[in-house]
Parts: structure tokens; sequence; C-alpha cells
């Protein structure tokens, strides 16, 4: 009787392990096991105009591109509109920010551009006209803003939740070279932008995405005429900076 149950145990030790081996799960890659890439930011990262709807993020954004190019997981948590302040709220007190960022292998952060344009648009209204004037509005709002300083707190409230590498995108020129705006655009850019590569340079293992040299003045074919945002071969360039920034290329 003890030898039957005996090899009764050793047919159905074999059966279970057999069956383990035919399944085609038993050894497939688990999306689990993926590395992960976690972005946040404003409408950028989202994708924004692309989608049919803007009710989520759109696949045609540089995060998902990242993520197929270089297979891994995506959690795109751009949401459009924010500014600097709302997106350094969120990494600091939502859970659903701090915990995707605590799991992330890879981060990358776009914010900044609604500050830069608020501030943009606010010396226009009050300056009349006045070119002088406006130069001086913009120079001087620029160094009122919070902007810098609350990127530069989000960016060290993400070093202290993980330490996976994190691309930090600046700004583009947004407008098309008819906007008058542009060649404004052009002309205080580089000086944002020398804050963001400061930034950047400050940390171990943040690096920085550089739009607004990929972007240059071909607004033509990387921003969405009529609009702000960029188009699929827009996100496309940001895909390719942010692959070459991680050094996944």
């Amino acid at each position: 009787m003890k030898s039957l149950i005996k090899i009764i145990t050793v047919v159905l030790l074999v059966s279970f392990f057999v069956s383990l081996l035919a399944s085609p799960a038993a050894f497939a890659k688990n999306d689990n096991a993926k590395e992960s890439l976690v972005a946040v930011g404003d409408s950028i990262p989202f994708g924004y105009n692309l989608g049919q709807t803007n009710q989520n993020p759109a696949k045609a954004s540089y995060p998902y591109l990242i993520g197929k190019l270089s297979d891994l997981r995506v959690r795109n948590l751009g949401v459009p509109g924010w500014q600097s302040d709302q997106l350094l709220t969120a990494v600091e007190t939502s859970q659903k920010y701090r915990q995707a960022v605590n799991h992330s292998d890879y981060v990358a952060v776009t914010i900044g551009s609604n500050d830069l344009l608020e501030i943009l648009r606010a010396a226009a209204a009050e300056s009349g006209g006045d070119q002088i004037l406006f130069q001086q509005l913009l120079q001087q709002k620029l160094n009122d803003s919070d902007v810098f300083s609350n990127i530069e707190e989000t960016v060290r409230e993400i070093r202290s939740l993980t330490d996976s590498p994190i691309v930090l995108y600046n700004v583009y020129n947004p407008f098309q070279l008819s906007d008058p705006f542009h060649h404004v655009a052009d002309a205080f850019l580089p000086q944002v932008n020398a804050a963001f590569t400061g930034l950047a340079f400050s940390y171990d293992d943040v690096y920085l995405g550089d739009a607004y040299g990929a972007f240059g003045s071909d607004q033509a074919t990387y921003v969405l005429p009529g609009d702000i945002h960029p188009t699929e071969a827009g996100q496309a360039k940001l895909a390719e900076i942010g692959l070459e920034a991680f050094g996944l290329y």
C-alpha cells in the first residue's frame, strides 16, 4: 500500500512539473518584470491634442515612444495645464505620484512651459505694446517667479524617493516663425534654459533633455499649427533626446 502511495505521489509530482514546462506562461516574460519609466509634468508628456479626446495620455507621446523603443513599462502622469507648483505639490503629497516614482527605473520631468507662457502673456498685456516696457516686465516677472525654485524642489523630492536616472527637459520655443512671440521667446529662452542646465548638473544621475536645441527653429515640423504642443514628429524628437539622455540607445 505504501509503495502504491509513493508511486502515485511521484506520478503527480512529475505531472505537475510537466504541466509547468508545457505552460506558455511558465517562462514568458511577465510585464511586471520590465523596467519602468515614470513621466511627470504637463501637457507635453501627456501628448495633448494628439489623441481624439484628450481624456487620456496619447500613445504618440514621448514617454510611450521611449517605452516602446526600450521595452519599458510606462506610467504617464502628465497633466495638461499644470504649472511647476502643482507638480511640486503632487510629488510631495500625492501617494499616487510618490509610489510611482519610488518604484520607477527611469523618471522624465517636463514642467515650466505653462509658468513661462503665463509670464509672457502677462508682460505683453501690461506693456500695452511698449517693447522696452515689455522687456522690462518680462525680466522682472521672470526674476520674481518661483518656477525655478519649484522645479529644483521637485527634482530634489524625486531624488529623495528614488535613485533612478532622471531626465529633465528644458523648454522649446512653441511659437511658429511667423508669430511675433517666436523672436521674443528666442531672446529669453536661453537664459531660462541655462537654469535648467545648471539644475540638471547639480544632481547625480539627472540629465538634461535639450528640447530647445532639438526643436531649434523648425516649429513647422515639431509644433502643431495654431497650437503650442508637439506634433507626432515633435514627440518623436523628444523621445529621441530622452533615450539619448538616459543612455538607452
